[in-house]
């Protein structure tokens, strides 16, 4: 059944380079920022937005503050008795956010909605960021060994495309340079400024050192702080409001949520050809209401957390068949200018990983790409994009299609 249209009037991004808590800002400071910066940037008062959703995963570990959904309105007088709500599914928490947002104009409660992903990491050593963001693990089941949960989670992965496929390591190597590279170009991403050393085969290793298994620095995104923005908005809206120009239509969302335990997955996609069936069943369920092929993709925001998290996004999404995502790598596929540029923004490892914003960012870049304002970064002649993202060893995932508004 079709469903109403839900368009994304305009958003903003904070600098994902920042350090806010070096800054000497907190939670009230990020949210200012961006709520401002996205009213600003859609083009409307606080006074017609009917409902905000905050997607934020660890607050209460990083800055000891919950209660987020009422931070708006503690920020800008003019959210003062909006309805508000905070969403947590670690790093698709903001994904969920997006998805609450567009329920609520879809049922006619609201007609304009304010999406919010917010998260400080800076406030605490890379060791205690490492230890709080484990959190989003299936907790005394497992990586009761690992140092840093996550890598280690996602070594598991890497470890099973190898039993079943085998894995070259400098395809992943390859992952993390495109998207690095990408991040030049994006005057918001967090290494654009990086010295980045050679990470192929004439690089010194000790410069990209292990970290869990066979996942290197380079393989990670990075802990930073950051907060990104969008407003929906409804058909009675743009009614209304004739002078609104959205930049993109949500045209298809899927959504799935399995068991938190990375060992429940491998478990259950055993002699199945897809590692992560559930994934690949949320993105094409994107397409399916999008009425769209993968061939209609012109760019796709995915969630790089790790380099064998990209690597899971291509052949699931069908850019290539099972267990051969090498092949777009190494034919240059998922470059800008190839046949579908992944992360044309730098992704999670070339643009950061505020946890809880990451899913309205990838979002806002989507539609950024297809208005054509993406900038420095902007893959010419699309009009159809799309993004997954997924929180924790892809317990909860969430994909979106978008077109030209």
């Amino acid at each position: 059944m079709a469903q109403p249209d839900v368009w994304v009037l305009g958003g903003y991004q904070s600098d994902f380079a920042r350090n806010l808590h070096r800054e000497g800002k907190d939670f009230a400071d990020l949210a200012a920022e961006v709520v401002q910066g996205t009213l600003a940037a859609a083009s409307v008062d606080a006074g017609q937005i009917g409902v905000i959703h905050v997607g934020n995963a660890f607050g209460q570990l990083f800055a000891g503050q919950g209660h987020l959904g009422a931070m708006p309105a503690t920020v800008h007088p003019g959210l003062w008795g909006v309805p508000a709500a905070r969403h947590e599914a670690a790093c698709a928490s903001g994904s969920i956010a997006a998805l609450a947002a567009m329920a609520d104009l879809r049922a006619g409660n609201y007609d304009a909605a304010l999406v919010l992903g917010l998260e400080l990491e800076k406030t605490v050593s890379g060791d205690q960021a490492a230890r709080h963001l484990g959190a989003a693990a299936l907790i005394g089941h497992e990586g009761q060994d690992a140092t840093f949960m996550w890598p280690y989670m996602f070594d598991k992965i890497l470890d099973e495309y190898d039993h079943r496929y085998g894995v070259d390591q400098a395809h992943l190597t390859r992952i993390a340079e495109v998207n690095l590279g990408n991040a030049r170009r994006n005057p918001n991403a967090q290494t654009r400024g990086w010295t980045v050393p050679e990470l192929g085969p004439g690089g010194d290793p000790a410069a990209n050192p292990p970290v869990e298994g066979r996942i290197r620095r380079f393989d990670c995104s990075q802990v930073t702080d950051g907060g990104a923005g969008v407003v929906l908005v409804s058909a009675e809206f743009l009614a209304r409001n004739p002078s609104a120009r959205p930049i993109a239509r949500i045209a298809g969302w899927g959504h799935k949520t399995v068991g938190i335990g990375i060992g429940q997955k491998l478990e259950r996609s055993a002699g199945q050809p897809y590692v992560m069936p559930h994934l690949r069943q949320a993105v094409h369920e994107a397409f399916d209401r999008a009425r769209v092929t993968l061939d209609d993709i012109g760019a796709l925001e995915t969630h790089d957390c790790f380099t064998p998290s990209e690597y899971l996004a291509i052949d699931h999404i069908g850019l290539t068949g099972p267990g051969e995502s090498w092949k777009a790598v190494e034919d240059g596929e998922i470059e800008i200018g190839g046949r579908l540029p992944i992360n044309p923004s730098g992704g999670l490892i070339g643009g950061g990983h505020p946890v809880g914003a990451s899913g309205v960012r990838m979002l806002l870049d989507a539609s950024k790409q297809v208005s054509g304002t993406a900038g420095e970064y902007q893959v010419e002649g699309i009009d159809t994009a799309a993004t997954l993202n997924f929180g924790g060893s892809t317990a909860t995932t969430v994909s979106f299609v978008v077109t030209a508004g």
